[in-house]
């Protein structure tokens, strides 16, 4: 599959998210502040990056993370609401490009890029059961 005759650039999605205390780097690293981590902001970055093309891709294929470049520019507290945007700036054979940002209200607390590779899921399994 070539993702250049499906995938076009400016494709994006959007994600929302109450920031719940199994969310917060306090959750998982004792003594630290119960504030949004930077690994969940990412996961979020990159399912949104995931729900901007999903539609668009033939039956038996995906995306998977490839690349991250991200900035956690920002703090949220356990309850806040963050809204994470995708947007597709690039597009390549097999590898789709993508800025990223996330928002608590107006403020931006974190922004970069993202790349998603594309898979085909038969092919990967088959792989992964050969190691």
């Amino acid at each position: 599959m070539d993702a250049r005759g499906i995938i076009k650039i400016g494709m994006s999605a959007e994600r929302t998210l109450v920031v719940p205390p199994e969310r917060t780097v306090g959750h998982f690293v004792p003594d630290m502040p119960m504030v949004y981590a930077t690994p969940m902001m990412i996961l979020e970055m990159e399912m949104a990056s995931g729900d901007a093309v999903r539609d668009h891709l033939q039956p038996g294929w995906i995306t998977v993370g490839t690349e991250v470049d991200i900035r956690h520019i920002g703090a949220s507290l356990v309850g806040s609401l963050v809204r994470t945007t995708a947007k597709v700036v690039a597009v390549e054979r097999r590898v789709i490009r993508f800025e990223v940002e996330a928002f608590e209200g107006e403020r931006k607390i974190g922004d970069g890029r993202h790349a998603r590779g594309l898979v085909n899921v038969e092919m990967f399994n088959k792989r992964l059961g050969a190691k």
